[in-house]
């Protein structure tokens, strides 16, 4: 196979292929990531919010970057017929994945003395396996 082909595998059209869907939401998540990131360092250092509500509003903010480009782009199409319902059921996962969130920046933090922003790395390594996974399979086909 060459280069050109496997590109093309991964960046366009639609699949169901579980590693090339792994392998687009990785970039999404990533985007996603620079957005949730950039705005916790701003919301934080720049508007002095407190870190954990400045982790909140930002993962929101990543969180419909990440719903945007994931429908667009990485899964092929809903379980759902109301787009809204759909939203709703990818929220509720993202709920779940703030709570996990900011209890993981919380304890690096506050418990073992990292800096916040480290402690974003980390909990943002662990919160996207199960982004992905339960949006996988509990809202995307």
């Amino acid at each position: 196979m060459k280069v050109t082909d496997l590109f093309h595998k991964l960046f366009y059209g639609s699949t169901d292929k579980l590693l090339v869907q792994f392998v687009r939401y990785f970039f999404v998540g990533g985007f996603a990531f620079v957005v949730d990131f950039g705005l916790l360092y701003i919301l934080t250092e720049y508007a002095r919010l407190h870190y954990l509500l400045s982790a909140t509003l930002s993962f929101i903010a990543g969180l419909l970057v990440n719903y945007i480009i994931s429908y667009l782009w990485v899964f092929n199409g809903s379980k759902f017929k109301n787009r809204l319902v759909e939203f709703l059921f990818f929220a509720a996962i993202g709920v779940v994945g703030l709570a996990l969130n900011d209890a993981l920046i919380w304890l690096f933090t506050d418990c073992i003395g990292t800096h916040y922003m480290f402690s974003k790395i980390v909990a943002a390594a662990m919160v996207y396996l199960w982004n992905f996974f339960a949006r996988k399979y509990l809202v995307f086909r």
